[in-house]
Formats: C-alpha cells, structure tokens, sequence
C-alpha cells in the first residue's frame, strides 16, 4: 500500500459513504428526527472543513480556528443554548452525536469546540441577565473564545485546594494567582476563573468569575507541546491583581463549587463523546486502509478483530446516548451515574485505538492512515474532565452508600 492519505481525509464524499455505512440503526433508534438532523449536518460540515484539515493541524501544531469557524456559521456551537442568546434549544443528546461527529473527523476541533460550550454554560447557568447578553452570543458565534479556568500548578481534581486568591475590593474583587493546563488559554478573551476569598472555608470559600483575557493583570502563557490534540492549544494563565468588577460575579460568593460540579454533567458529556468518536475513527481508519490493502475480501483474523471493535462501539454509543438522555430529564443525575459514561467512554476511544494500530500492524504506526493520531489524541481524554481515577471514586463511592441503604 502507497504511504498517503486516506481517501475519506480527502474526498468529502467518501468521508460520508463511509460513517454512514459505520451508523448503527440500534442506536439511531432512540435518536428523534431533530437530533438525526443535527448529526447529519454536523457530519456534512465536518466531511467539508474539518477532517479534511485534521492531518495538517496535527503536523504544524495550529490552531483549529477555520475548523472552529465553519461549525460556528452552522450554529452548531450553540446547541444547549436558548434561541434569544444565539443558540438552536436542543437536547444533550444532540449536543453529545454532534461532539462524537466532531471528534471522528478531528479531536482536535472537537477540543476548541467544546470549551466554548464549557465557558459559556456557566454563565448561562448562574449569571446575570446582562452577562449572557454580553458573553455567550460572541462564545457561540465564534468571535470570542473561551477558556475554564480550574486547574493549578498544585490543584487539579481537588478544586477544594485553590489558591488563586479573589481579594474583596470596594468595586468588586482583585485576582492573584496561577492557572495551568487552560485549554485555549493562550487566546482566551472570556475565561470562566475559579478562586477562592478565603482558603480556610475550603470549598466554601471557591467562587466563579467572569475575567476577560485582556483585562490588565492577565497574561497567557506560550502553548504546551502536547502527545496529542495538537490543533487546540494548552497554556498557563496569570493573575497580578486583576481587577473584577462586581457584576462579573457568577452566583455567589462562595457558590463556586456548585458552578463547577453544575457544569460538569455537560464537561463530561462532551469527554464521553470524544470517546466514542474516537473509536469511530480508528475503526473508520482501519477499515479504509484495510479495504486498500486487500480490497473487500479481509481475512478472518480481521473479520474478528473489526467484529469486536464494532460491538464495543455501539456499546459505548448507547452508553452515551443514554446517559445524555437522563442528563435532559432527571435534575438528580448523580456525579457517579456521569462518571461511569465519562470513565467507559474515553476508556473505549483509548482501547479501540490500540487495538485499531494493532489490528493494522506496521501501517498502524503511519501518521498517514492516522490511527496513531487517534492515539495519541484518546489519551488526554481520560485525564480532563475529572480524571478516570476520579471517576472510579465517584461510582465506588455510590456504590458504598447504596450498600449501607441495603444494610
């Protein structure tokens, strides 16, 4: 087999004759007619201006911002989001096959695509009128990008132990402190800031901002070089005594930490999802280069191998729909409940992409077939959003309390 691209990165038209053949009417089922609308049109964008940029933005480390652009003008970056701020009023289940849609074509652009929805959801969650005005409309249109900014040098899952400092002033507060791993940090002009007014309340003490990135105070560090992920930047963020006005605050002071665990539900859909398309990918990949190698006739060490993966997917795909589903109806979904779709999810895009490389022996390792990307991009998904230890806290920690109910 000649080292090039596969068709389905270069032909829109292939890109879509295969992921259609790849849909599974199992899961399809428990879609409405609106959420196989929005797949369609996500597919239909991403076939014409993402995947076929996917490969390039892997190579050079750019940003995915024409990718981001185009699902943007499609009004797909608002999709949780009301009509009166810019966005379309449809269910997690259609915000979740879009992301997967995203993410098979580049995770990458799945990354950018998702924080703009991560910093604008807590906004439209516990913010003042007047701040959705003036934030989410630009989030969703893509004129604005937005970071959330959580993680420290020596805070990540305990959001409990930040230190960035919140100072009360006599308009508002000051912000000092640090901020590490910020997806889109280096360009961020809304970011979502965590801090706390008094670390000896612990997470009573956490509260959420609004801060512009080009308020004075604010520097955003040089990007990471990375595994994986390489069309959306990560990057430091710096507060020397920024200046936040009163109005920029989100709930209350001391509320942060129900912004955050408020926002994860949708933080970790958008992970699950990336999962799953992930697998997709690797199994759409290997397909291609299979069917170049040996035409339609596999052996039956590949018939087996695809049969397996197949199965794992669908798996992973009615996990995920069915968990976005309960995310639209039950108030209650518990934090053990997301994370065993989180967990299950990235732990399959990660898996099948190892045994997609496996499956494909030395033209696994190709950056042309890209099966190796899917790797490489897989692996960080376990880590956001809650890390999967984290996530096995969390459902072990539910299954102990329904053991002592049984008791």
């Amino acid at each position: 087999m000649s080292v090039e691209p596969l068709e389905i990165d270069t032909d829109p038209k292939a890109y879509l004759t295969l992921h259609e053949l790849l849909d599974e009417p199992a899961a399809d089922a428990a879609l409405t007619d609106r959420e196989l609308q929005v797949r369609a049109q996500t597919r239909d964008v991403v076939a014409r201006e993402v995947a076929p940029r996917a490969a390039h933005l892997d190579t050079t480390h750019e940003f995915a911002h024409e990718s981001v652009q185009a699902l943007a003008a499609a009004g797909l970056c608002g999709l949780i989001f009301p009509e009166h701020l810019g966005g379309t009023a449809d269910t997690n289940v259609a915000y979740a096959v879009a992301m997967e849609e995203i993410t098979a074509g580049c995770a990458a652009t799945s990354l950018v695509f998702m924080t703009q929805m991560h910093a604008a959801y807590p906004i439209l969650l516990t913010g003042t009128d007047e701040l959705q005005r003036r934030y989410i409309p630009g989030l969703l249109d893509g004129s604005l990008y937005g970071s959330l900014g959580i993680t420290e040098p020596d805070a990540g899952s305990d959001v409990s132990s930040l230190t960035t400092t919140a100072t009360p002033t006599d308009d508002g507060w000051s912000l000092t402190g640090q901020k590490t791993f910020i997806t889109t940090g280096d360009r961020a002009d809304v970011i979502i800031c965590f801090a706390t007014v008094d670390r000896s309340r612990g997470r009573d003490g956490i509260t959420a901002f609004v801060v512009e990135g080009g308020w004075a105070g604010v520097g955003h560090g040089q990007p990471f070089h990375k595994m994986g992920m390489h069309g959306s930047s990560t990057a430091e963020l710096f507060f020397d005594q920024v200046e936040i006005p009163r109005d920029n605050l989100l709930g209350t002071e001391g509320g942060g930490w129900s912004v955050v665990m408020s926002s994860v539900v949708k933080s970790r859909i958008s992970a699950a999802a990336q999962g799953v398309g992930l697998a997709r990918a690797a199994y759409a990949r290997t397909l291609a280069a299979l069917t170049r190698l040996h035409g339609s006739r596999l052996s039956d060490e590949h018939t087996f191998a695809l049969a397996d993966l197949r199965g794992r997917i669908l798996q992973g795909r009615l996990l995920l729909q069915a968990v976005a589903r309960q995310a639209d109806t039950d108030p209650h979904i518990t934090p053990g409940q997301i994370g065993v779709m989180k967990q299950s999810c990235t732990d399959l895009g990660f898996s099948a992409s190892i045994e997609a490389a496996r499956i494909l022996g030395p033209y696994g390792d190709l950056a042309d077939i890209g099966v190796e990307r899917c790797l490489r991009d897989a692996k960080v998904t376990q880590i956001y959003d809650g890390t999967n230890e984290i996530q096995r806290l969390l459902i072990g920690r539910e299954t102990t309390r329904a053991m002592k109910e049984l008791a």
